[in-house]
Order: C-alpha cells, then sequence, then structure tokens
C-alpha cells in the first residue's frame, strides 16, 4: 500500500514539474521572465532558420542535430531556461533537454518566433555568407578573422590559413575570447554548418557583433581556391 501510495506521489510531482516546464508564455510574461537574473533563452528551430531572425540574446541549439550533446556542453546548468520552437516541438524540446540533464525550464513562448516577430518586437539576425564570399573577402579585408570552431584534432587536420581555433566546446572561455579584438570580421565556420550557428549565438549574445556564419562550413570551404594548412600531412 505505502509504494502504491508512494508511486501515485512520485506520478503527480512529475506531472506538476512537467506542466510547470510547460507553461506556454505570453509574449509580456516571456519578456519580463527573460529580464530576471541566470535566465536565457535557448531556441531548438532548424540553424538556418534561426539565422534569418531570432530574439536578441537567445541561444541557438537546433534539434536536427546533436542537440544533447551540445546542450550539456555549452549551456550554463544553473539558469533558467525560456524556450523558443517550432509549432509541435514542445515535448521534444523538453525531453531532450531532460535527457541533457537540463531541467529547469520556466516556460516556451506561446506561437514562437513567428508570434514575436508579428507582435513589432525587436529581432537580431545572423548573417550567412557562401563560402565564395569568403574566398573573395579574404585577400581584401585586414580585419577578417577565419574563427573555425571545430575540434582540435578537425582542426589539425586541415584548416584555412590563419583561421583560429576556437572549439565549440571551449567557446565560453572568457581567456580564448579575450583575444578578439572590436575591430575583428569573425567568418566563423564548422565542418557542415550546425555548429558554427551555435558558436555565433552565443558569441552574439557575449555581445560581438561583426560576425557572419559560412553556410557549408568547411566541406564547402575545400572546394574553393582558398589557402589551406594541414599540419598532419608533414608529419
Amino acid at each position: 500500500m505505502k509504494l502504491y501510495i508512494t508511486g501515485i506521489l512520485i506520478q503527480e510531482v512529475y506531472f506538476c514539474a512537467k506542466e510547470k516546464s510547460m507553461t506556454a508564455l505570453t509574449i509580456d510574461d516571456f519578456k519580463s521572465l527573460a529580464k530576471q537574473e541566470k535566465t536565457f533563452i535557448l531556441d531548438t528551430r532548424n540553424a538556418t532558420v534561426f539565422t534569418q531572425g531570432f530574439i536578441p540574446g537567445s541561444i541557438s541549439i537546433g534539434l536536427e542535430g546533436r542537440f544533447e550533446e551540445w546542450a550539456s556542453t555549452v549551456l550554463p546548468t544553473d539558469e533558467n531556461i525560456l524556450i523558443v520552437c517550432e509549432d509541435g516541438k514542445e515535448d521534444e524540446t523538453i525531453q531532450r533537454l531532460g535527457k541533457a540533464g537540463l531541467n529547469n525550464v520556466r516556460g516556451i513562448l506561446q506561437g514562437g518566433y513567428d508570434t514575436w516577430a508579428a507582435a513589432g518586437e525587436s529581432i537580431d539576425m545572423i548573417i550567412d555568407v557562401e563560402a565564395d564570399e569568403l574566398a573573395m573577402d579574404l585577400p581584401h579585408d585586414n580585419n577578417l578573422v577565419v574563427v573555425d570552431v571545430r575540434k582540435e584534432t578537425e582542426f589539425q587536420e586541415s584548416h584555412v590559413k590563419d583561421a583560429v581555433n576556437l572549439p565549440l566546446a571551449d567557446i565560453n572561455d572568457p581567456a580564448l575570447i579575450t583575444n578578439i579584438e572590436d575591430r575583428d570580421n569573425l567568418y566563423i565556420h564548422c565542418a557542415a554548418g550546425y555548429r558554427s550557428v551555435i558558436a555565433a549565438s552565443i558569441l552574439k549574445r557575449q555581445g560581438f557583433h561583426n560576425l557572419r556564419n559560412v553556410l557549408g562550413g568547411f566541406k564547402k570551404i575545400e572546394e574553393q581556391k582558398i589557402e589551406l594548412v594541414k599540419p598532419s600531412a608533414a608529419k
């Protein structure tokens, strides 16, 4: 009997917690909570959609990629989470955050980003550029800095000459971020385009706005006439 009652109590606690996490927030409530300390906005829409428009300060981790891995790596575990997601993706977002050990969800923006934008609220964007645009800009922009957010092992295999390696896993390291100067024009890339949007959104949140996301990542860069360095090949 006690086990049965305990089971019911546990079930009630679970559903109460889930109900709290799944709270649909109006724009006003969302804005009010977003102003509170130790609170951040997580946008789980597709990376290619995110760059076209998002709520200022949002961190992008799209559900289409290795969501749990990067959520547990780059997101603060001691802060409250406000969610912006595609309609119908609320349950999946909550469940996958839970798998990543992130359960402190305060609510989800009702109607998502489209409702926010339609209401005339402020938005931000990340400029996307093709790899051939990077190739054209490299010789003419003395302030251009290629930021490669792939893992160090990937970087060592091959990278753009003079590129800076800032692995996504280390994107929140203050010691690495201090090397970025205000005049730098950051062209951010990863292997294919998923991690670079995460990195760009975090850097934007940290106050860096002179940045561009290279579509297709290093796979597309390799197709261009851009000088590459392959340290591992020299060994």
